[in-house]
């Protein structure tokens, strides 16, 4: 359902919300969670472009989350780095689906939506209240 790059992102962020109160260098977050250091440098600077994490140089520097974790679902960081697509016309261009999508592909788009929505309605918090 969602790509490894988002999957790595979500490792990424749950890491930082883990440690809300302090900045962690890139080379610690990957450490912790088992992503290639040269891939979550590029996540990382996708959740910076989205305003999800900010970063800062330096000796004290590091990655820190923008806003409470609380305040930051699933899907935010999802649709950062792999944006989820829906299904808004017929894929295959038939012209007797111009105006509706056909059962199938309704179907796969309100599936696609249930994902959504639960994603959205997940923030990072409640991901390490439920760790055990």
């Amino acid at each position: 359902m969602i790509s490894q790059t988002a999957e790595y992102a979500l490792r990424a962020m749950v890491c930082l919300a883990s440690r809300e109160a302090e900045a962690l260098p890139g080379h610690v977050i990957a450490q912790i969670t088992q992503v290639p250091a040269s891939y979550l440098h590029k996540i990382m600077k996708q959740l910076v472009h989205a305003e999800l994490v900010s970063s800062q140089r330096g000796p004290s520097g590091g990655f820190r989350l923008t806003r409470p974790s609380s305040q930051i679902t699933v899907l935010d960081v999802i649709m950062a780095v792999d944006p989820i697509k829906r299904i808004s016309h017929c894929p295959l261009n038939l012209p007797e689906h111009a105006h509706s999508l056909c059962p199938l592909h309704r179907r796969i788009d309100d599936t696609i939506g249930q994902a959504c929505d639960a994603f959205s309605q997940t923030s990072l918090q409640s991901m390490i209240e439920n760790q055990s």
